[in-house]
């Protein structure tokens, strides 16, 4: 074989091994001596055909006489043309996947090794397109230690030999058009890594997957929904500002409610919608927060291991599903928040870890790469790609599915570097110190460009350490995020009200200590799915004493968490007293509705969404000290305390909570305004299930000073319950 025909017995030996790291080199047209020469490598065709682009008229058999598979035919000039495969199966009219030039612009590739590319979803992955005027799919990945990259699939035999893609210097990105494949195509890639061969990868940048335990990615068009919340969006801003009611609903879909009587199963997107959003409406929360929704290998994760982050998962339906649930969510009004995962991908074969053979999204070093408590890889933020990865994944939940707000996972194991680490397994930072610089700069980053670019969108940090700052700006040295989750109220709170009333005047700081720090940050009061699973009891089972008691402390514990300044999230079940912890696996337990005690929960819950939203008092200056004052915070013989809480306009509410279970007559408190106090809510009210103790309708406060008010008023408080009274003026 001549030199000038490029054809050298080293390209031909590496095709056929699957290791020619240059496939567009070769393979395709190229000039030789004057005329062109086309060359396809096609392992397990019979025979080819060169036939005209336009007419389908044959022009010329391919020969096949250098090596198995390989097809070639030479023409004085090259024609427009497509192959005529003929496979055992059938035939098969295909163009040239190795006639087309460069895919990707040279801005998207700088855009993408800088980390500045906002729209990573319509760029790598697999975007239906058209090329030279034919309709077919780009595939594109980042694997810039690869020796080979192929895209496999059913519509290749799954044979890495047949589509190996072009690498792009200096980004690493491999890119490849297959011509006439539409969506709905499964597909993954094959990479050849250093040390050889890869288990098959899915896509990073997957619109959409298989239904797991499948875990191939499969061709998607970007979303195109026909979205119907134009009034929600473009008030939105205002709807979340901080001066406004947060009351979130937790839920995790696949458990919420099951379908079926022989064989249940979860809700999908359009039945949750019918089902769930009525219930949230009736119940009066304002949002609700989805554990993550992004696929993910492992169902018992909760969402938690996510491999795709820009897919949302097939167990519910498609992206359009997904889509029109949050639409038909905001045209009823109620926000939506997802949970996110930024700091952490499990180790699936198929998924992100060693992806080119390398630590390529993960730190190398097991000391800063490898969580020991989830058995994880922790992604490598310092890198500009990983960085503008996860940027981008952010940007795409809150732009193309029109979501309100991410709840960021874990960001305490984010910002240290020795995070549940023994001394000597960590790598501390170049200054020597336990801090993740490079997280704590991608915080920053990402919610500088959420606030820019998708204003009103939240995005919330589950932060468990006194890390400063964590709602301030990133112009003031803070992290910026829109609110922090108060973990320590959240401890302190359920360890007060698990604690049998007897022993709760030893334990009374655990609900005064949050309020020297309830305005340090922007919170809210969190109980989620992780303090009811796992052995910690559920909710209700939490509270001490007999059947009644614990109905009655459940009601005052909601009665407290809604009256104390702070933002709110319940997670699901929690609103009707679920007896049982929570599993995955099964449905809440909706028969619990039967009973009055259960319904006297919800009824409670429902009143107490509706003080929020529409008493000022609770949600206008609730991150403010001048919002809130204590009247008794001190009475540890009766395990009383009592506030005021006032807003920028509107009467003040006081607030009484009575943790013992002995009524108290004639308990004095004082005010600052005289006259009428109107009983907006008592928790021990016969509505909820309750004795019908204590104050029930009004108090009048006279002349008489107490608790440095001007004011005061006797008021009976009900056994283990709570008032919440406005005044009515003097």
């Amino acid at each position: 074989m001549s030199q000038n025909a490029r054809r050298s017995r080293a390209d031909i030996e590496a095709l056929v091994r699957a290791e020619h790291h240059d496939p567009f080199a070769f393979l395709g047209p190229h000039e030789v001596n004057g005329g062109v020469e086309i060359r396809a490598y096609l392992p397990g065709a019979l025979r080819v055909e060169l036939v005209d682009a336009l007419s389908g008229d044959s022009l010329g058999e391919m020969r096949q006489d250098e090596a198995p598979g390989l097809f070639i035919l030479g023409l004085g000039h090259r024609p427009d043309y497509r192959y005529r495969i003929h496979w055992a199966e059938g035939v098969q009219d295909s163009e040239d996947p190795y006639a087309f030039g460069p895919l990707l612009g040279e801005m998207d590739l700088y855009l993408f090794a800088e980390g500045n590319h906002r729209e990573l979803g319509r760029c790598l992955g697999a975007q239906l397109m058209t090329q030279d005027g034919i309709d077919g799919v780009r595939f594109a990945v980042w694997a810039p230690n690869a020796r080979r990259v192929s895209v496999v699939g059913s519509f290749n035999g799954w044979d890495g030999r047949r589509h190996p893609m072009r690498l792009r210097h200096p980004a690493g990105v491999w890119e490849l058009f297959v011509p006439r494949l539409r969506a709905g195509e499964v597909y993954k890639f094959e990479i050849l890594g250093e040390d050889g061969l890869l288990p098959l990868k899915a896509d990073p940048l997957a619109l959409a997957t298989e239904l797991p335990p499948a875990t191939g990615s499969v061709v998607s068009a970007p979303l195109a929904f026909a979205w119907n919340d134009a009034a929600w969006m473009e008030d939105r801003q205002a709807r979340q500002a901080h001066d406004r009611p947060l009351s979130i609903y937790e839920v995790h879909v696949g458990s919420w409610r099951h379908d079926g009587e022989d064989d249940p199963r979860p809700l999908d997107w359009h039945e949750l919608a019918a089902q769930l959003i009525p219930y949230v409406q009736d119940l009066g929360f304002t949002h609700v927060e989805l554990l993550p929704i992004m696929e993910h290998p492992f169902g018992g994760s909760w969402g938690y291991q996510p491999l795709s982050q820009f897919a949302p998962t097939s167990r519910y339906g498609s992206p359009s599903d997904f889509a029109a649930f949050v639409d038909a969510c905001h045209q009823a009004g109620i926000g939506v928040i997802l949970d996110w995962v930024p700091a952490h991908f499990p180790t699936d074969a198929h998924g992100l870890g060693q992806f080119d053979g390398t630590a390529l999204y993960e730190y190398a070093h097991p000391f800063e790469g490898f969580h020991q408590d989830w058995d994880t890889y922790i992604y490598n933020l310092g890198r500009t790609e990983v960085h503008g990865f996860m940027l981008a994944s952010a940007l795409h939940w809150l732009r193309a599915y029109h979501i309100d707000g991410l709840r960021v996972d874990a960001v305490a194991s984010m910002l240290y570097r020795d995070y549940s680490r023994k001394p000597d397994e960590w790598i501390p930072n170049r200054h020597g110190g336990r801090e993740n610089l490079e997280a704590i700069d991608f915080l920053r980053h990402l919610n500088d460009v959420v606030a820019a670019e998708v204003p009103g969108a939240l995005v919330i940090a589950e932060e468990s350490t006194a890390w400063p700052g964590v709602s301030r700006p990133a112009r003031e040295g803070g992290l910026g995020f829109s609110y922090k989750w108060n973990m320590g109220w959240m401890h302190d709170s359920l360890k007060y009200a698990s604690e049998d009333p007897v022993n709760r005047g030893h334990h009374h700081h655990q609900l005064t200590f949050g309020l020297l720090y309830a305005f340090s940050e922007s919170f809210i009061l969190p109980i989620s799915h992780d303090e009811v699973v796992h052995g910690k009891r559920s909710l209700l089972d939490k509270m001490p004493g007999d059947r009644w008691q614990k109905f009655a402390n459940l009601r005052l514990y909601l009665s407290f968490m809604w009256t104390h300044p702070g933002k709110k999230l319940l997670f699901m079940g929690c609103e009707f007293g679920q007896w049982r912890e929570w599993n995955h696996d099964a449905q809440l337990d909706w028969y619990l509705l039967r009973y009055a005690e259960h319904q006297g929960v919800q009824s409670l819950l429902r009143d107490l969404n509706h003080l929020l939203r529409h008493e000022p008092a609770l949600h206008q200056i609730d991150e403010r000290a001048d919002g809130f004052s204590w009247l008794i915070g001190d009475d540890l013989t009766n395990s009383v305390y009592a506030w005021l809480r006032v807003g920028n306009e509107g009467a003040p509410l006081l607030v009484i909570h009575n943790f013992t279970p002995v009524p108290r007559q004639g308990y004095r408190i004082g005010v600052p305004l005289a006259g009428v106090w109107s009983v907006l809510l008592n928790s021990d009210a016969a509505r909820y299930s309750g004795s019908n103790a204590g104050t029930l309708h009004e108090a009048f406060a006279v002349e008489q000073a107490s608790h440095g008010q001007a004011y005061s008023l006797l008021v009976d408080l009900p056994p283990l319950g709570a008032l919440v009274l406005r005044s009515q003026g003097s």
